[in-house]
């Protein structure tokens, strides 16, 4: 199947404000994006391109969200299963269910990989601890 007809642009925005519709009222992670996020507005747009170019291939989002995270203080394993265990609520109530498929292969290499450069960031020398969830 060709990515572009895995999804429309309409499901991949919905999902992403859906999702973070659901991170901003959860009662761990809410105050944590809630405090580093000023333009809720902007982060919503960028997250849908960088979606976007995950599940059709657009090439839209241009950045580098490892060293934004690594930046952020005190996370830890649990908040990104918390975050995973969030977008997979939100997957299951996605009508397209290869999409979501998709998009949760993804969220769990994502999130993977942004807590195993977490922890390289903050210990260079400690081997790094992986998901349960991924």
């Amino acid at each position: 199947m060709d990515t572009k007809e895995l999804c429309t642009e309409e499901e991949v925005s919905t999902l992403v404000h859906a999702f973070y519709a659901r991170v901003r009222q959860d009662e761990v992670l809410g105050p944590i994006f809630n405090t580093h996020i000023a333009d809720w507005d902007h982060h919503l747009a960028k997250l849908t391109d960088f979606w976007s170019a995950i599940l059709r291939r657009t090439a839209r989002f241009s950045g580098a969200p490892m060293p934004k995270h690594a930046a952020l203080p005190g996370l830890s394993m649990e908040l990104f299963e918390r975050w995973l265990g969030l977008f997979d609520a939100t997957l299951a109530e996605q009508p397209n269910r290869a999409m979501a498929e998709q998009a949760g292969q993804a969220a769990r290499r994502i999130a993977q990989s942004l807590w195993m450069g977490y922890q390289m960031s903050r210990d260079p020398q400690a081997l790094p601890e992986g998901l349960s969830h991924a």
